[in-house]
């Protein structure tokens, strides 16, 4: 419908709709409900999938030792599993891997399975008893406790004070941002479907009455020939008989809307962990610049996460390798760069340390006698 006929009230008017407000205010009655729901919505939205990417591919790229290059242990974790992990302890709370053995009773292979799927059963005490992974009409049971022959699940958790047992996630916190961002997103294209609003409105002035059906239909024709499209922007318009241009402006509710738009997407950003700098959100000053906000990303988010998967991982794996200590090698992260520079600039310049004291401060092993 052009906004010409809408304007000269030729056409159909439709039943009023919500201001911006109201529309936002609906967000709090759409926000989805479960784990599943929360998903889709947290990665249909372009915030929330951008923020949930830096974190996870950005762990996973992190290159591991464990005492040695060729430890058997390091060919298990591939990148895609510290992806998967990290994802759903970031979302869930929750991540739990499955642990396969080979003939020789070693590890062979690690499985990250889905953390809505598993539920845990406790005895009469509150003890947990086994977990229950359903999958449709297949159930699979895995004991809380194992051991090297019957290895049990390793669960990694975030922590929940309500919960002795399970994780808490941070999905359920970024629900609420997220749905208003989709709200305000479904607003947004609702008005762009609806030709939005005219830049201006004719206004009649003169004492004569409303103009004639033949004055509509001659004013109708020339405004869309004339004056609509991309090729007649700008050009000129020629009033008579007591017409006038009214331009519209926005109003101070509509600019606070787009005002709340971008302070739904900083609690996104927030409750991931990412500063809104590397989300390209306007406004932030928070770094001074890019290269400082993303070493606090690694600093407070991606670091902890990863110690706390590793740390994981090295106590489920030391049932059969009781010395592996699993670590990331942080002189392959090029966020990181600037600090580890000035911390080699100080320990070089230690005279009072021997060149085995320094290389152990610096993570690496003593050099061999001779």
């Amino acid at each position: 419908m052009s906004w010409a006929r809408r304007m000269l009230g030729l056409e159909r008017k439709s039943a009023p709709r919500p201001g911006a407000w109201a529309g936002l205010a609906q967000a709090a009655t759409e926000r989805p409900r479960g784990y599943e729901a929360q998903v889709r919505a947290a990665f249909a939205n372009a915030v929330a999938l951008r923020a949930i990417r830096l974190v996870s591919e950005g762990l996973s790229s992190v290159r591991l030792v464990a005492g040695g290059e060729d430890h058997p242990a390091l060919g298990l974790i591939a990148p895609g599993l510290m992806e998967a992990v990290s994802t759903h302890l970031l979302l869930h709370g929750n991540a739990y891997i499955d642990t396969a053995l080979d003939h020789r009773g070693l590890p062979a292979a690690l499985w990250v399975l889905r953390p809505e799927r598993m539920r845990l059963e406790t005895d009469a005490n509150g003890w947990p008893r086994e977990w229950v992974y359903r999958v449709g009409s297949r159930v699979e049971r895995y004991p809380a406790e194992g051991d090297a022959a019957t290895p049990a699940l390793l669960h990694l958790k975030a922590m929940n004070p309500l919960d002795d047992h399970l994780g808490m996630g941070v999905l359920e916190a970024a629900s609420e941002p997220v749905a208003m961002l989709q709200a305000a997103g479904r607003w947004n294209r609702a008005l762009l479907a609806n030709a939005a609003r005219p830049s201006g409105a004719l206004v009649l002035d003169s004492e004569e009455g409303p103009l004639s059906a033949e004055q509509h239909a001659r004013l109708l024709e020339e405004i869309e020939a004339g004056f609509q499209g991309a090729a007649n922007a700008g050009r000129p318009m020629l009033l008579e008989g007591g017409l006038r241009w009214q331009p519209l402006a926005m109003t101070p509710a509509e600019m606070d809307f787009q005002k709340a738009r971008e302070s739904a997407a900083r609690e996104v950003a927030l409750a991931f962990g990412v500063p809104p700098m590397l989300l390209g959100l306007p406004g932030d000053s928070t770094h001074a610049n890019y290269a400082e906000a993303n070493v606090a990303l690694w600093r407070l988010t991606i670091l902890p996460l990863l110690a706390r998967i590793l740390d994981g991982l090295s106590v489920h794996l030391g049932t059969w390798w009781p010395e592996l200590r699993l670590e990331p090698d942080l002189d392959m992260v090029p966020a990181l760069w600037g600090d580890r520079e000035r911390l080699w600039r100080h320990v070089g310049s230690a005279a009072f340390l021997s060149d085995d004291e320094k290389r152990e401060m610096l993570g690496w092993a003593r050099r061999a006698d001779g």
